[in-house]
């Protein structure tokens, strides 16, 4: 509003991308496969045709705060209840997809740059899920980068990724969450329209991978800012 330039999403983009509800149904409008869900605010609400295990979290949040997981029907309302009021916003309640975790870092505007894949490694882990805390004491030997994928499969997370970040209206740099399951069958957690640069983040060590320094990658998102505004690049 002040009209001084900076990197990242708009508002809109932003307000698309941290709503989960809304991200859910931009991408399935979209073709994007992404795991089935319920919104709740009770916990008695019908569960319809979801399957458990599921994972219950705020709709409105990120970096897996307020994650719960729930094994049972009969966990669910304290679940959602817990979410309720801790959270003050509604419960995203949606099926637990298990199997390997990969996160896409995408880079760029119109036709993007999507930088080496990244795998989580849950270790001896009974449930591949990492709650905000656990992701506070994650090390980076616990990503695998880039992850040991097969071409058609590395191209169609880069495709449903790209399609993602187009569909929440993204700008200059992202980050895609997703799920593999045992057939094969991948799905969209979300997408974090302002993903950490911290050193050890996956976006970073992304980056790295592609053979980015840090400072090289932090001009290369001001480059790409750049040129949005401008029409070309900072030289």
């Amino acid at each position: 509003m002040a009209g001084v330039p900076y990197t990242g999403s708009s508002p809109l983009g932003c307000g698309l991308a941290i709503d989960k509800v809304i991200t859910k149904r931009l991408i399935r409008d979209a073709g994007v496969p992404t795991p089935n869900f319920r919104l709740m605010r009770r916990g008695t609400e019908s569960t319809g045709d979801l399957r458990f295990p599921v994972v219950v979290k705020p709709r409105r949040e990120y970096n897996s705060r307020g994650l719960q997981f729930v094994h049972e029907p009969a966990q669910l309302r304290q679940a959602v209840e817990v979410t309720v009021t801790q959270s003050a916003q509604d419960a995203l309640v949606e099926e637990y997809i298990e199997g390997r975790e990969i996160t896409v870092a995408l880079l760029g505007n119109g036709e993007l740059e999507v930088l080496p894949l990244v795998e989580k490694d849950f270790g001896g882990r009974e449930t591949h899920t990492a709650t905000w805390q656990d992701k506070g004491r994650m090390a980076a030997a616990q990503r695998i980068c880039p992850a040991r994928l097969g071409s058609n499969l590395t191209t169609m997370l880069q495709d449903i990724s790209v399609a993602t970040f187009h569909a929440c209206q993204c700008r200059d740099f992202a980050r895609v969450d997703l799920r593999i399951d045992r057939s094969g069958q991948p799905f969209v957690l979300e997408i974090n329209h302002d993903p950490s640069l911290a050193v050890g983040a996956s976006y970073v060590l992304a980056a790295r991978t592609a053979g980015h320094s840090f400072s090289s990658l932090v001009n290369r998102i001001l480059d790409v800012a750049h040129t949005r505004y401008f029409g070309i690049g900072t030289g």
